[in-house]
């Protein structure tokens, strides 16, 4: 490709409200331009790498069984209805109608789809197992877009659904995923680690989250450097009852629970007001939070009609609440947090609150507080608080459950040693969904018996736009990218250093067409620009290996080749260049290949 006819400009600077790198240097070296929030057009260069990605997951995809077919973006909000999603994905879903006044969707994922055809073209056992995938466009109406491409609205998608007649199978394509995986991020470049996740609005029974860890990653990680757990902190559990494990100074035994007192606390309203004024640690109270879920109540998936309900969540004073716990524990299809006056009407005095004496209030208690005796609690009075509150004796929970946020330095669940916390973005998401969609969507085959029965299905992600952008702030330097082999959009850039007719000019447009010939991607910047534009423009867009034609180096019979990333150009004779080149890519290659990552299996 000549550069001189490329639909691509690069940029001296990136626009002031880029901030991740990957968003600044794909603009800069020509990528990608934004048409608005969290919505972009992909330039030539950009479609390149894409299509190598794109191709990597094919050829993984494949090689595990999979069949490609692609669904419709548009779809009828009907079967939405029928999962229930319609309701859960209020926020999210982009949602239209059409001229004959129908609810339509943009799809944000596919499961629905795939249940519609699963139910129409699975009858019997003998079709199963089958995998089937797609890269698709898709639609999320994010709140906030961030980071340029990891978090937009607009994205393309590899979505992969495998069908199954049992749990076995489940779990082999499961496995089968998940190793597949790990090969394709290391092929394309990409470091990354597999953790264990929130299953969220997908819903199943199980989910690991593959993260390239990142200061500027938006999920925080939970990692055993001794035993290697590694969890979102979505879902992260702790040694001991509850986040944080065992209060400090508990003593052995069963405790003797004191008699309750109230006591006057004035100004005390946060928890480390309480803790201050009373002397006490944290770990020795409770700390009352109040949401406000949202449930469908009327258990009709199809059913507009949705409720809200105050929600009191407590956890011991030192820990937090984690409000994806939350959700998975009161099955609420979104949290809020709780107004003034909603507080107030429960009885509940903010800043003093516990629930004890409350009415209307769904309660829900940390595991951390049913095994910490004598808490101080709020007396639910201006300037007041109880001592010696004690669970189950003064007060009754709706529900109990691991509600709280495990942090660095909390006990691992499987080892007992310290956890440390990181930063990552997710670049791709497996689930084992069991029978969610097919229950409710009437996905049925018959046995061999010739019962009917649930198709069980399994759904396998990865953001492709996405895993370009963390490629790419994975492999820079102060001057631009560094693209792998594997994805880089050009293997070789040609710089001619002339600015009209001579020898060096022919001999780069000879060099050119050897290399094409030879089967070698080449980008060759033939423009009329001087040599510092010219090296600058290939530091940016950064592949893999530069030649530079000179009249200087043909002088000598050379011309200099340079790894990306490499301090200096070495003189390649000129009759030697194609063959040098040959060998420096296949070497670049087979260090892609070596650093291929085989897994058996993850750690259940």
């Amino acid at each position: 490709m000549r550069m001189s006819k490329l639909f691509s400009q690069t940029l001296r600077e990136a626009p002031a409200d880029a901030e991740a790198m990957s968003h600044i240097l794909l603009l800069r070296a020509g990528f990608i331009r934004q048409l608005g929030s969290g919505i972009f057009s992909y330039l030539p260069l950009a479609m390149r790498t894409l299509g190598k990605i794109e191709g990597i997951i094919r050829e993984e995809m494949d090689a595990i069984g999979g069949q490609e077919l692609s669904m419709p973006v548009v779809q009828p909000a009907d079967i939405w209805k029928e999962s229930g999603r319609w309701q859960e994905l209020d926020e999210v879903l982009g949602r239209f109608k059409d001229r004959s006044d129908h609810d339509m969707v943009l799809a944000m994922t596919f499961e629905e789809a795939v249940a519609d055809l699963v139910r129409r073209e699975i009858k019997s056992y003998r079709q199963l197992p089958q995998l089937v995938y797609q890269i698709q466009t898709k639609w999320r109406d994010e709140v906030r877009s961030r980071a340029g491409l990891i978090r937009v609205r607009e994205f393309t998608m590899k979505d992969s659904y495998s069908l199954d007649a049992d749990g076995d199978g489940l779990e082999r394509q499961y496995r089968n995923h998940y190793r597949a995986y790990h090969r394709l991020f290391s092929r394309c470049g990409l470091p990354t680690v597999s953790v264990e996740a929130d299953v969220g609005l997908m819903g199943g029974q199980l989910s690991h989250e593959f993260m390239y860890l990142t200061a500027d990653g938006e999920d925080m990680i939970l990692h055993c450097p001794a035993c290697g757990y590694s969890a979102n902190q979505e879902v992260a559990i702790a040694a001991g009852e509850g986040a944080g494990g065992d209060p400090e100074g508990r003593p052995e035994g069963e405790p003797e629970q004191l008699k309750q007192e109230k006591i006057a606390t004035p100004g005390a309203k946060t928890i480390g007001d309480l803790s201050r004024f009373l002397q006490v640690r944290e770990n020795q109270t409770a700390k009352a939070v109040f949401l406000v879920g949202r449930f469908g109540e009327s258990g009709d998936p199809q059913s507009d009609s949705d409720t809200e309900r105050l929600i009191l969540a407590v956890v011991r004073g030192d820990l937090a609440v984690n409000e994806a716990k939350l959700g998975r524990v009161t099955k609420a299809l979104s949290l809020r947090p709780a107004q003034d006056d909603e507080i107030a009407a429960s009885g509940a005095v903010a800043g003093y609150a516990s629930p004890i004496g409350l009415r209307d209030v769904l309660v829900v208690v940390d595991e951390s507080i049913t095994t910490s005796p004598n808490l101080v609690a709020g007396a639910n009075e201006e300037g007041y608080h109880l001592k010696n509150v004690n669970y189950p004796r003064d007060f009754e929970a709706d529900l109990v459950g691991d509600i709280a946020t495990v942090e660095a330095g909390d006990a691992c669940s499987r080892c007992g040693q310290p956890l440390e916390i990181t930063r990552g973005v997710e670049v791709g998401h497996i689930f084992q969904l069991g029978t969610r969609y097919s229950d409710s969507m009437g996905c049925t085959f018959l046995d061999a018996q010739g019962k009917a029965r649930s198709v069980i299905m399994g759904s396998y992600g990865i953001g492709v736009g996405r895993l370009m952008a963390c490629i790419a702030e994975q492999h820079r330097d102060e001057h631009g990218l560094m693209w792998p082999i594997s994805v880089a959009p050009y293997q070789v850039h040609i710089v001619v250093l002339v600015k009209g007719e001579g020898p060096a000019l022919e001999a780069a447009e000879k060099l050119y067409s050897d290399l094409s010939e030879a089967g070698i991607e080449v980008l060759y910047d033939d423009r009329r620009e001087n040599p510092g534009v010219k090296f600058n423009d290939a530091d940016l867009i950064g592949c893999p290996l530069r030649i530079t034609v000179g009249e200087r180096s043909l002088k000598k019979g050379e011309m200099e080749l340079k790894l990306r990333g490499e301090g200096e150009a070495s003189g390649v004779p000129v009759a030697e260049v194609v063959s040098q080149v040959g060998q420096r890519l296949a070497h670049l290659q087979a260090e892609i290949a070596s650093a291929i990552v085989d897994v058996t299996d993850y750690k259940s």
